[in-house]
Order: C-alpha cells, then sequence, then structure tokens
C-alpha cells in the first residue's frame, strides 16, 4: 500500500500537479445534507442543474456505487501579486484571477486521465476522472483528503497554497489507506466576509449565490438588480475579493504551470476595448479560455456595469451605441451606464462594500 500511495504521488508530480491526498470514497460524510439544505433554501440562484442533480451530489457513491478511494489532485493557479489593488483601475476590467490563463479544465483533463491510466494499470481497478463538470463535491473530498479546508466563505483553503488550487478527482474502486482530514484554521477571522461587497455569506461556512459577484458575473443571464450593479465596481467577471484577504496567501506562491499564467490582455482590458466587442472578436480574444463559455452578450453586459461604475466620460459614446444592441439585457446595461455617466457620478469607491 505504501508503495502505491507513494507511486501514484510520485506520477502525479511528474504530471505537474502540486498537491495529490487520498480520501475515503465510500465513508459518511454530511457535505450531501448541507447541499440539500443551500438548494432547499434557494441559495443555489438559477443554477438548476445543482437541484436537478441533488441526489447524484449527495455522496460520491450516488453517482458511482463502486467508488472506494478518492485520488485528489491539486494545481497551484497562485497570482504573481495580491490582485486587490487591480480594482482601483476604474478605466480597466477586472477578470478573476483563475480565468486569466488557459481553461484549466482542459489543463487539468489531459492530466488526470493520463495518471488515472496509471492507477487502473498498476491496481487492476475500474478509474474515473472529474474536473469540475460531473455532480461530484470536489471541496469536501479535498478537505478529508486533508489539502486543505473549506473556509468561512466556503471555498479551499490551503496552509501551503493559500486560496488558490485547482482540484480534479480520480474515483477508483481501488482500496488505498486514506490521509487524516484537515481541520478548520480560520479560528477567530472574519476578513473574507467583510470583504464581500455584496454581503453574500449570511453567515461564516455559508453562501447565498444569488447574492454573489461570481455567480451574477458568470451565471446569471438577466439584467442585475441595481444595488448589485453598483457594488461590482470594476468586475467583469468572477470576483476574487473573499480569496484575496485571506491572511493564510501569505503562503502562497505563483503559479508555475505556463498555460496557467495570465495573459496579457486578460489584466486590466481597457472598458473601451471590451464594450466594442461583437460576438467574433470576442471569441477570438477569449479563444481557449473559460470566460468564453458566458458569450459576449453576458460579457459585455458585466463590461457596461463596470463602465457605468467608472466615472470615465471617454466611455459615454461607446455605452450609447449600445443601447441599440440588439440584446434586450446589454441594451438595459448600456441604458444604466449612460445614465450614470451623463450624470457625472464620480467613480465607485468604498459604494455597496467596494474595496478600494
Amino acid at each position: 500500500m505504501a508503495d502505491l500511495r507513494a507511486f501514484i504521488r510520485d506520477r502525479a508530480a511528474a504530471l505537474g500537479f502540486d498537491a495529490c491526498r487520498f480520501a475515503s470514497a465510500s465513508a459518511p460524510w454530511s457535505a450531501g445534507e448541507r447541499l440539500a439544505h443551500f438548494v432547499e433554501a434557494g441559495r443555489h440562484g438559477d443554477m438548476g442543474w445543482m437541484e436537478t442533480t441533488l441526489a447524484r451530489r449527495a455522496h460520491p457513491t450516488a453517482m458511482w456505487d463502486g467508488a472506494r478511494t478518492a485520488i485528489v489532485l491539486g494545481l497551484n493557479y497562485g497570482p504573481d501579486a495580491d490582485p486587490l489593488p487591480e480594482m482601483a483601475d476604474r478605466a480597466a476590467g477586472y477578470v478573476s484571477v483563475y480565468a486569466r490563463g488557459d481553461d484549466y479544465h482542459e489543463v487539468i483533463k489531459g492530466r488526470l486521465k493520463t495518471l488515472a491510466g496509471q492507477v487502473a494499470a498498476r491496481t487492476g481497478e475500474e478509474v474515473k476522472v472529474f474536473v469540475d463538470t460531473a455532480p461530484l463535491m470536489e471541496k469536501p473530498l479535498a478537505q478529508r483528503a486533508g489539502m486543505g479546508w473549506q473556509g468561512k466563505h466556503t471555498n479551499l483553503l490551503s496552509r501551503e497554497h493559500g486560496n488558490w488550487l485547482f482540484l480534479g478527482v480520480i474515483l477508483t474502486a481501488a482500496e488505498i489507506e486514506p490521509d487524516p482530514p484537515e481541520a478548520e484554521h480560520c479560528g477567530s477571522c472574519t476578513a473574507c466576509l467583510d470583504a464581500c461587497p455584496t454581503n453574500a455569506f449570511p453567515a461564516p461556512f455559508q453562501l447565498d449565490a444569488r447574492r454573489c459577484l461570481s455567480y451574477l458575473t458568470i451565471e446569471f443571464a438577466g439584467p442585475w438588480p441595481e444595488e448589485f450593479r453598483q457594488a461590482t465596481g470594476s468586475r467583469i467577471y468572477g470576483c476574487d475579493d473573499c480569496l484575496a484577504v485571506c491572511p493564510w496567501n501569505k503562503f502562497a506562491q505563483a503559479a508555475s504551470e505556463i498555460r496557467l499564467r495570465p495573459r496579457p490582455g486578460l489584466t486590466a482590458p481597457r472598458l473601451s476595448d471590451l464594450l466594442a466587442l461583437d460576438d467574433a472578436a470576442f471569441r477570438a480574444l477569449f479563444s481557449k479560455s473559460p470566460v468564453k463559455r458566458i458569450g459576449r452578450d453576458r460579457f459585455v453586459r458585466n463590461a457596461l456595469y463596470a463602465a457605468g461604475n467608472s466615472g470615465d466620460g471617454a466611455l459615454v459614446e461607446p455605452v450609447r451605441t449600445l443601447t441599440a444592441d440588439p440584446n434586450p439585457v446589454v441594451a438595459d446595461a448600456a441604458r444604466w451606464a449612460l445614465g450614470r455617466l451623463t450624470q457625472g457620478l464620480p467613480p465607485l469607491q468604498g459604494e455597496g462594500g467596494f474595496a478600494s
């Protein structure tokens, strides 16, 4: 067993993974019950797939009854510097750190398949691979495996990597000795809760996705309530506030994987450039990027909210042009942004909990 664990860890490291831990996939856990309460409260918003797949998400064996061990892999995507100061530039849009390089699903998937094949060959047991695209709860598995713990912001938090880990999981029918789980090390700290621009945390360790800017910028397709339009500041894809303020990031390192390094056009992109994107230009700019999946209309909607918060009079004409956009949500966002810009409102700094 020790040789098997060492073999898997060596192969994982050779494939570029920064962490590899083991957990039981068949032992009871409470994560499924917590998820059920989350959905019952309606906190999943418009993500209907969470409700339709709830039974399969309840436990790893609910999806595959042959699962016995979870091999949990982590890939560091840490930024070069604290991302929070970037949000002070109101002429630029803020793209979440995780989405500035290539799509992590594609970066991780091939490596997981390679490792899974090696595990299957070594053990003779069936394996299945998961990268955030199937109803498997990776974060509770990662905590059970001792890779980190789910902090008060509900994201996985590591003493070695801070908040910046992508997760992948290999489920196997092989029985492999598990690692000890990680305890919670948040203590009395509430930095992540206090930093949230929209008060999306009803209580520590609880999230209401309907108020989360990551949900609104990525998952939600309609026009936003005005309170969130103001609170988004310059955030146009995702939100890193609760991650970036965490004191555990002092141990984090910048990503070494070249495909996860930020593209030049996705660090502080000019709002004037983003507002000019048509569908073809959007697809070209975000080729192989996770941003591509939300489409041009939703992305330009987000950029318009940021433009309305910028106080930049140079954006009036690009915004005015978009009031005639064929997409009604984009046109609505343009009218809102135009109203703010033509009223001469100053940039939103400190408004709605915005961290300036």
